[in-house]
């Protein structure tokens, strides 16, 4: 079985006139995502809020001419722009409209028919051209969201370690300057990786670690080098410490971060950025076998520092823990950014929409931030609570891998060991990865959620 990657997605041109015999779409100040049909023709309300609605707005045009394409309507759409219709609410409406529509299925039955494409006619022919660079801006941050969300909605039985790690260099060898190496376990081994192989060592599928680098021919001004680290556990049983059966099917998309991280790389790179970027995605599978890593086991990272394990449910900090160590003690880095869906506590503090964001630093939280609100994904910063550091401590090792108090501060405190006391925030992103319904440009599945605050993040450092 293969998996379809990439899906495709509803292409989007802007134009100074609509295309001879192509059905309109008028935009209306009716209420927010409401879609009425006249013919061949529609409506579509936007109603008088915030650019970042028109989102909302996008996505439900795209599913009623999905919905409609499949029942034999047109496939292409001309939308007829409003003079309210400036580069925010353009960035917007093809956000929400190429996403709205993204769906995944493996599946023996007929694959719906779906609309190609939509032409945004602008009436002021002096602002084509910036609609234009700002709709293709937003529907490359789109392509990179659904790949996110590819890769994270592809199921176990095809995405093992092997499969995630390979089909990322795939990609990254179609983008000029972006190099691609995938460590094996014998790697791994040799050099120390012990995090990483106790998490994978529970599974017949052995582990890897996918290492992008971008290293463009030029690099703006003062721009770091910025390290992004992604969770990459393939599936989450939760090892010895099992979780229940119930959700656990949804441990497909426990790799999210790093997903998130394979495809803010590729278009980071697509987009020839003049920064230095190095992504890092250790990939696991956690299993239960008899070769699986135990409670009360020690583990050796990556550079030596000792980790006593206390649930083997919280992997993802242990596969995290070797690659923050690797890159500080080999990529010379300025800036580490890592991405994981790493505690439930963190679903409980902020919910489903909002990601947590911890930081060592203001500059960089306030970065993060304002690159997220770019990106329409919400962020909200989380305390590195120095009453709970000690707790971090073991007897018996280094560190403590979980230890009593709040759950998505003690394992922030536990990757801070492995940070070199460089400029690093962790991204929790368990939360908002999944999602259960449609929300605004949002489906049910992977969300792809913490890629385009990745992209924006570097893009920040161009200016």
């Amino acid at each position: 079985m293969r998996s379809p990657v990439p899906t495709a997605l509803v292409e989007v041109e802007v134009a100074d006139a609509p295309r001879r015999g192509v059905p309109s779409v008028v935009l209306t100040t009716a209420e927010l995502g409401e879609t009425t049909r006249a013919g061949d023709g529609w409506s579509l309300g936007v109603g008088t809020g915030a650019p970042s609605t028109w989102r909302t707005a996008g996505a439900s045009l795209v599913r009623a001419l999905d919905e409609a394409a499949d029942a034999g309507g047109p496939r292409s759409y001309d939308v007829l722009l409003p003079e309210s219709a400036d580069a925010d609410r353009v960035r917007a409406l093809v956000l929400g409209a190429a996403l709205g529509g993204y769906r995944f299925k493996l599946s023996a039955e007929r694959t719906p028919t779906r609309i190609r494409s939509l032409r945004l006619v602008v009436g002021d022919l002096g602002y084509v051209d910036v609609l234009a660079a700002e709709a293709r801006r937003a529907h490359e941050l789109a392509t990179a969201t659904a790949f996110s969300r590819d890769l994270a909605n592809t199921p176990s039985n095809i995405k093992d370690p092997q499969w995630l790690a390979s089909t990322a260099a795939k990609h990254a060898a179609k983008v000029p300057g972006l190099h691609a190496v995938v460590h094996d376990e014998k790697w791994l081994a040799d050099h120390g990786f012990g995090g990483v192989l106790a998490v994978g060592g529970g599974s017949a599928r052995p582990p890897r670690l996918l290492e992008l680098s971008w290293s463009p021919r030029s690099v703006a001004g003062h721009a770091p080098h910025v390290v992004l680290v992604g969770k990459g556990i393939t599936f989450d049983t939760g090892g010895i410490s099992i979780k229940p059966a119930d959700g656990m099917h949804l441990m497909r998309t426990d790799m999210s971060g790093g997903a998130a991280v394979i495809a803010a790389m590729l278009t980071i790179a697509t987009r020839d950025l003049p920064v230095r970027v190095t992504g890092l995605v250790p990939c696991a599978e956690n299993h239960v076998s008899g070769s699986a890593y135990r409670p009360g086991d020690v583990v050796r990272h990556y550079g030596g520092t000792t980790t006593e394990i206390t649930n083997t449910d919280a992997e993802g900090r242990i596969v995290l823990a070797d690659a923050l160590a690797y890159a500080t003690h080999t990529l010379n880095p300025d800036v580490l950014v890592d991405v994981a869906t790493l505690t439930g506590a963190m679903k409980v503090s902020l919910g489903l929409r909002t990601g947590g964001l911890f930081a060592s630093t203001d500059e960089l939280a306030t970065r993060i931030t304002t690159a997220g609100t770019r990106a329409w994904e919400t962020w909200w910063r989380m305390p590195l609570l120095e009453d709970h550091a000690d707790a971090v401590k073991s007897d018996i090792a280094d560190l403590r891998q979980c230890p009593p108090g709040p759950g998505g501060i003690t394992a922030a405190l536990f990757l801070r060991n492995f940070t070199a006391n460089l400029p690093w925030a962790h991204l929790d992103i368990a939360g908002p990865a999944r999602s259960e319904k449609n929300l605004d440009e949002v489906v049910p599945g992977a969300t792809g959620f913490a890629t385009r605050t990745l992209i924006e993040l570097i893009e920040s450092y161009t200016h």
